[in-house]
């Protein structure tokens, strides 16, 4: 009788499992924490930030834009995601891109993810990991939020330059690491390029419709 009451105590441990202090502590520069993304089940935009791993040259470098440009315009569109607009800096990426669903955000970034990192490997002849972390990711629910989102990324690039202290020259008028020359909103329109469209043209009704409604809120001074 002893013997099995014993072995009852020995199967009551227990191992692994939801517990106070389970889990991998954070390090002395603790990244994005792994917590459950946002969820929602319907077509909306979303801004997504995207970092690298230090070490890696440049993103804003001629011949991986160009290389970028060509593999955008390659998976720029599924049935459930699109990537609309984007803007490149030197050791991060902006991107806006619209989903059916959490799900397919998902899997639409795990793409693009793997394309980044294959187009950055290819160009700097190396190997191994690009991306720095888990994407940081902001749903658009508003029209406001839609045109804000707009504006900080496809002028991305001229905040950067007043940070640095340089004018801000006609240059960055449309950020050639950008996809602001597809851009269809400017109220000035200038031809587009030539070369494959590395965005989708968008489907929902925020990035289509919103967030132009707002910009004539804007322009009539009610906010």
């Amino acid at each position: 009788m002893r013997r099995s009451a014993e072995q009852l105590e020995l199967e009551r441990v227990r191992h692994g499992g939801r517990r106070p202090g389970a889990g991998r502590k954070p390090g002395p520069n603790p990244r994005i924490r792994h917590r459950s993304r946002v969820a929602f089940r319907r077509r909306v935009p979303c801004h997504v930030t995207l970092k690298v791993r230090e070490g890696i040259p440049s993103l804003r470098t001629i011949r991986l834009v160009r290389e970028l440009e060509r593999t955008f315009a390659v998976s720029c569109e599924r049935d459930d995601f699109r990537l609309c607009h984007y803007s490149i800096q030197v050791n991060h990426a902006h991107l806006i891109v619209e989903a059916d669903d959490d799900r397919a955000l998902g899997r639409g970034m795990k793409s693009l993810g793997a394309r980044i990192s294959r187009a950055v490997n290819r160009v700097f002849g190396r190997s191994g990991p690009v991306l720095a972390d888990r994407y940081h990711l902001h749903v658009l629910r508003t029209p406001r939020e839609v045109r804000n989102a707009l504006t900080y990324v496809l002028l991305n690039a001229r905040k950067h330059a007043a940070r640095a202290g340089r004018a801000v020259s006609s240059a960055f008028a449309i950020d050639p690491a950008s996809s602001g020359r597809w851009f269809e909103g400017w109220q000035r329109m200038e031809p587009m390029p030539s070369v494959p469209r590395p965005v989708a043209h968008p489907r929902s009704w925020l990035l289509t419709v919103g967030w132009k409604r707002d910009a004539l809120e804007s322009r009539r001074g009610r906010w």
